[in-house]
């Protein structure tokens, strides 16, 4: 039987969905030194798509967002899914910092 389950890999910068072993989606970030500690920059959200249509994204990402909070980290959402969950859900509010040009800066090109 399938246990999927959200993981940290923060050697890899990212968070993933694991299936048994298998990972099947991922949120990637980039940790940027802001002036009042860790900003956490979430910029890209995938779900293989065989998996897709069953919530697993939300679920990523909320463990993704309150294991960032739980750290002392602010949220900067520039993918559009963790834009999107952050506008459904008004508890991380608190928790954002709004993109800068600064924080694109750190990205990788795709």
């Amino acid at each position: 039987m399938s246990e999927i389950k959200p993981v940290f890999l923060p050697e890899r910068q990212r968070f993933s969905l694991d299936d048994n072993g298998k990972r099947i989606g991922a949120a990637h970030y980039r940790d940027y030194d802001g002036t009042d500690g860790v900003e956490r920059i979430f910029f890209h959200t995938t779900v293989d798509e065989e998996y897709g249509g069953q919530g697993l994204a939300s679920v990523m990402v909320k463990f993704a967002l309150d294991n960032t909070i739980s750290s002392g980290a602010k949220i900067v959402a520039v993918c559009p899914y963790v834009k999107g969950y952050v506008a459904k859900h008004p508890e991380y509010q608190a928790h954002l910092v709004q993109p800068t040009p600064s924080h694109l800066e750190i990205l990788p090109r795709s």
